[in-house]
C-alpha cells in the first residue's frame, strides 16, 4: 500500500508539474497614432485568470502604425502606417518588424513606400505570400508581394477607384474570407462592397462576376467579420449606425439578410461605428460605437441573423478597434481620444462583457492582436 500510495502521489506530481507550465499568459500587440519620435508598437501580457495586463516592451514602427498584421510562421509584425508621406515620398508607409519571443521585443527591420498613401488596413493573403492594404485617403487598394522570408518585396497591384469628390471612394478594410475562396474591399464612400479573385501566380487582384455589391446609401461600410464556415457576414456602418448580415454562397455573391441599429447606450448625437467581431465559439457578435461609446452585443439565430442582446460601456472614450482573447473569455477595447485599453469579462451565460477589471494607459491605441 505505501509503495502504491507513493507511486499514486509521484504521477500527481508529475501532472502538476507537467500542467503549470502550459497555457502561459497570452501576449499581445498594440499599435496607434504615433508622431516624432514617438514609439507607437507595444507588446503586451494579459493574465488570463484576472484580465491584468502589464507592458513588456515597446518598439518604433513608423509614424501612425494604425493597423498591423501578424504572421506567425516569420514572427513578423507587418504595420499599415496611416499618412500621405512617407520616407521623403507621396504615398503612405508599410513598416515590417521582427517578433523575438526570447524577450518579447519588436525590431523594425524593413519599410515600404506603398502609392497613393492614407492605409487604413492590411492583412495576409490566403497563402500567406502577399500582403492586402485598404487605402482609405487615396481611394485605392495594394498588393505587396513577400519574399521567402516573408519581407515585403514589391507592390503587384494597385487598384484605384473614384478619386473625385463628392462621389470619392473610401476603402476600409480589405480581407478574405476564413476559406480563402475571394477578397473582400468595403467602399465606405460609395457604400458598396467589391468582391475580387486572387490570383497568387501574378500577385493581382481579379474583379469577381457581380462583383460590385452596394449597400443602402448613407451606410458608410467599414468592418465586417465572417462565421467560421464563411456562410455569414457581419458588416457594420460608420454613417449609418447599422449592423447588416449577408448570406454567402462561397461564389462572391453576398445575399443581403437583415439590418439592424448599433445605438441605444446613450443618447449621443453623433455616432461612427468602428469594428465588428465574432466570439469565440460564434454565439455573439460583437460592435463597437464611437460616440456613445459602447460595445453592442447580439445573439446569432440558428439562421445567422441577429437578435439584440444588449450594451455595455466601452470604458473610454472613441472605441476604435477591439479584440477578443483566445479563451474567448475576455473582450479588450482600445479607445483612441481617452488614450486607454478597456480589459472586459465576458459572461459565459450571457456573452455580455463586464467591467471593465482592467484599465491600461495607452496614447490613441488604434490596433489590439492577440498572438
Amino acid at each position: 500500500m505505501k509503495r502504491t500510495g507513493l507511486l499514486m502521489l509521484s504521477f500527481l506530481a508529475m501532472i502538476g508539474f507537467t500542467t503549470s507550465g502550459c497555457g502561459e499568459n497570452p501576449k499581445f500587440f498594440a499599435g496607434g497614432y504615433a508622431k516624432g519620435e514617438e514609439k507607437g508598437m507595444f507588446v503586451y501580457e494579459m493574465d488570463k485568470k484576472n484580465g491584468s495586463v502589464r507592458l513588456l516592451s515597446q518598439a518604433d514602427a513608423g509614424p501612425n502604425p494604425s493597423y498591423f498584421c501578424y504572421s506567425p510562421e516569420n514572427k513578423l509584425v507587418y504595420a499599415a502606417n496611416e499618412v500621405g508621406m512617407f520616407l521623403g515620398q507621396r504615398g503612405g508607409g508599410l513598416t515590417t518588424l521582427r517578433y523575438n519571443d526570447q524577450d518579447a521585443t519588436l525590431e523594425k527591420i524593413s519599410e515600404m513606400v506603398v502609392p497613393f498613401g492614407g492605409p487604413c488596413y492590411i492583412s495576409m493573403s490566403p497563402d500567406r505570400g502577399y500582403l492586402f492594404m485598404a487605402n482609405y485617403g487615396s481611394g485605392s487598394v495594394a498588393v505587396v508581394r513577400l519574399n521567402g522570408e516573408g519581407i515585403p518585396e514589391t507592390v503587384t497591384d494597385t487598384v484605384r477607384y473614384m478619386v473625385e469628390r463628392p462621389a470619392r471612394s473610401n476603402p476600409h478594410m480589405v480581407m478574405s474570407d476564413p476559406l480563402g475562396d475571394h477578397i473582400f474591399v468595403t467602399d465606405l464612400g460609395q457604400d458598396r462592397f467589391v468582391v475580387y479573385e486572387f490570383d497568387a501566380g501574378t500577385g493581382r487582384l481579379i474583379l469577381a462576376e457581380d462583383g460590385m455589391v452596394n449597400v443602402e446609401k448613407g451606410s458608410g461600410p467599414r468592418h465586417f467579420a465572417f462565421s467560421a464556415d464563411a456562410s455569414r457576414m457581419y458588416l457594420i456602418n460608420e454613417l449609418g449606425s447599422t449592423m447588416m448580415t449577408f448570406k454567402n454562397d462561397h461564389k462572391g455573391n453576398l445575399s443581403h439578410m437583415q439590418t439592424v441599429s448599433t445605438r441605444g447606450f446613450n443618447s449621443a448625437e453623433k455616432n461612427y461605428p468602428g469594428d465588428v467581431h465574432a466570439g469565440k465559439n460564434g454565439e455573439y457578435i460583437y460592435g463597437s460605437n464611437r460616440g456613445e461609446n459602447s460595445i453592442v452585443i447580439y445573439k446569432v439565430a440558428g439562421d445567422g441573423t441577429l437578435d439584440l442582446a444588449g450594451h455595455t460601456t466601452c470604458g473610454g472614450d472613441w472605441p476604435r478597434n477591439f479584440v477578443i482573447d483566445p479563451s474567448g473569455e475576455f473582450l479588450l477595447v482600445g479607445n483612441q481620444r481617452s488614450d486607454n485599453i478597456a480589459v472586459f469579462k465576458i459572461n459565459k451565460r450571457t456573452g455580455m462583457p463586464e467591467g471593465p477589471v482592467e484599465n491600461v494607459v495607452m496614447q490613441a491605441p488604434a490596433c489590439l492582436k492577440f498572438f
